[in-house]
């Protein structure tokens, strides 16, 4: 949804660029408007479609009563007036605006200036044509009083006296007879194609306004030179003249504004269509985009309090364990960090109360229960060492079957009370400099014949910790023998024990191949009386765990991938114990 987001703002600000550019009618997006148009309105119905799917995902989370979908509800409606009202407003005025702009580019004024200014240079250029006509015709007729032969030498004298720029005397057949201009580097005259020529005999003249690339305006005019008898053939006088550049450029420029004018005119309407396409598409663009914008922030807001909902409802079922993940600094972050400062302190907390509560009832079922032991065994001895002699062989071998079972039985429960009352008086440890891998190597050294193979990686100079050596051979022995009992029946029972430093502690990992923990008692693997061995007490992990307390270190459980579960400790070294205390 972000990136989608992202790329869709991103692009329809490219393609509402490039769109605006257009409707300028420049040269270079002038052709391609239309398809621009296109994809902008492509774009805002893909923006609409996503902001439906998203309308009806928050219909569907608002029905099912889903953690957040209220609070998506309460600030799409308050973002979208922020975005609709002034939009809106830019909107209308903008339209007004644009409207009322382009009916003043047509004010009646502009149009008249424009046709007055083209008519005046019309004027103008006619009026110099007439002249030029005038000119030609003075000509031809100083020309048609001479023979053929005087007519060649005289063309030059009456050019320079008209001040013509180039004149030419044409036959009949159109061939030149004489030419003279102002300039010796032209060497090719201007000749009259047949067309005008034919239209000059016909219309006994041929005068017109006539312009070439680079050549500008100039004035032609041919008028016919009378022949001084019937034999002669009629010849015609041509006479080219350049229009003044300052009036030509005058001329051209107005002629030039007038058609572009006259084309905006043309296309009055079609401007207001296209400048209001372009204003809507940013509207519903800029609308779009601001709702999915919502619906993202939302999102962002709702997602971690969402994960504080169900933080809190773990805590409200019993499990403190729970730990929301901190994804922000902000006042979120420092929220969803004091709600994990809090389940943490409510969890080492409950564990405690848990610990003493079970340590008062070993206590007492531990009094309770040996007392009683010992007088049983007796009495049952007793009562074999009497009755046995004064019994048939049948009924004595019942009698004993029966004394050695109440014997094994109490020695059964004097091994729980003797657990009971080692969970219950567990002495406070002496701390002192400790090697770990001097103490893991001399308990390895008791399980060199056990069935499975121990590979321990230890990492060598680790720093000391601060431990009591038999507690910790305690605790070493009970993991190790958890393993073990964890591997029967497997076909290649493997055992890793591992050190490594991390930080200020020691971490001792004990990993083994075998079934892993059960689910169901992962988050109750360290309370007492919690096991998966048929004849276990359960007290044996929930020890470990309270030395482990005792020694300011921590030690958590996991099942690894495929199979197999590890054990990983962690204790203070010296110098972080020592500082800690």
């Amino acid at each position: 949804m972000k990136y989608v987001l992202i790329f869709s703002v991103v692009l329809g600000a490219i393609l509402l660029f490039l769109l605006a550019a257009a409707s300028g009618n420049t040269a270079l997006f002038s052709r391609h408007y239309t398809l621009l148009l296109g994809l902008n309105a492509v774009l805002a119905l893909a923006l609409l479609g996503l902001i439906g799917y998203q309308l009806w995902l928050l219909t569907a989370k608002l029905r099912a009563r889903v953690f957040g979908s209220r609070l998506t509800l309460r600030f799409l409606l308050m973002f979208l007036p922020m975005v609709i009202v002034p939009g809106g407003l830019v909107y209308v005025v903008s339209l007004q605006f644009l409207s009322k702009s382009i009916e003043s580019w047509f004010d009646v004024r502009v149009d008249s200036a424009l046709e007055g200014g083209l008519n005046l240079g019309r004027t103008a250029l006619e009026h110099l044509l007439a002249e030029f006509k005038v000119k030609a015709r003075g000509m031809a007729l100083e020309l048609s009083d001479k023979p053929p032969a005087q007519q060649v030498a005289l063309l030059n004298r009456l050019r320079e006296q008209a001040g013509v720029d180039e004149a030419l005397l044409l036959s009949s057949t159109g061939m030149i007879v004489a030419s003279a201009s102002m300039g010796i580097g032209r060497l090719i005259p201007d000749i009259p194609n047949p067309t005008i020529l034919r239209q000059a005999r016909l219309s006994r003249g041929y005068t017109a306004i006539e312009g070439e690339p680079g050549k500008g305006l100039y004035l032609r005019v041919l008028t016919p030179v009378a022949a001084l008898s019937l034999t002669e053939d009629e010849r015609m006088l041509q006479l080219i003249q350049p229009v003044p550049q300052s009036l030509a450029q005058n001329a051209e420029a107005v002629q030039e504004v007038y058609r572009d004018y006259k084309e905006l005119s043309l296309s009055r309407q079609g401007l207001k269509e296209i400048y209001i396409l372009t204003l809507t598409l940013t509207l519903l663009l800029t609308l779009f985009s601001a709702t999915a914008l919502a619906f993202l922030l939302s999102a962002r807001l709702s997602e971690p309090l969402a994960r504080l909902a169900e933080g809190t409802q773990a805590v409200a079922r019993g499990d403190y364990s729970r730990r929301v993940q901190v994804t922000s600094s902000d006042e979120l972050g420092i929220l969803t960090q004091s709600f994990n400062s809090m389940t943490e302190q409510l969890d080492q907390l409950i564990h405690a109360q848990r610990a003493s509560a079970w340590a008062e009832v070993s206590r007492r079922l531990a009094h309770e229960i040996k007392n009683p032991l010992t007088p049983i065994q007796l009495s049952a001895e007793r009562l074999q060492d009497k009755l046995s002699g004064k019994l048939g062989s049948e009924d004595a071998a019942m009698l004993k079957r029966a004394t050695e079972t109440i014997v094994n039985q109490v020695g059964a429960m004097k091994n729980m009370v003797d657990a009971f009352s080692a969970y219950a008086r567990q002495p406070a440890p002496t701390l002192a400099p400790l090697d770990l891998n001097a103490l893991l190597g001399e308990v390895l050294g008791l399980y060199e014949h056990a069935s499975a193979l121990a590979r321990p990686a230890l990492q060598a100079d680790l720093p000391p910790v601060a431990g009591d050596p038999t507690q910790l051979r305690q605790v070493i022995h009970n993991l190790l023998q958890n393993a073990q009992d964890a591997l029967t029946g497997s076909a290649n029972p493997r055992i890793e024990i591992k050190t490594e430093r991390s930080g200020d502690q020691v971490r001792l990992r004990i990993s083994d191949n075998g079934n892993g923990f059960p689910e169901a008692i992962m988050l109750r693997v360290f309370e007492p009386y919690v096991t998966t061995k048929p004849k276990g007490t359960g007290l044996g992990l929930a020890i470990v765990k309270k030395i482990i307390d005792e020694h300011k270190g921590t030690i958590s459980v996991e099942n690894l991938p495929g199979r197999g579960a590890s054990v990983i400790i962690a204790l203070p070294a010296c110098n972080a114990a020592a500082k800690a205390a």
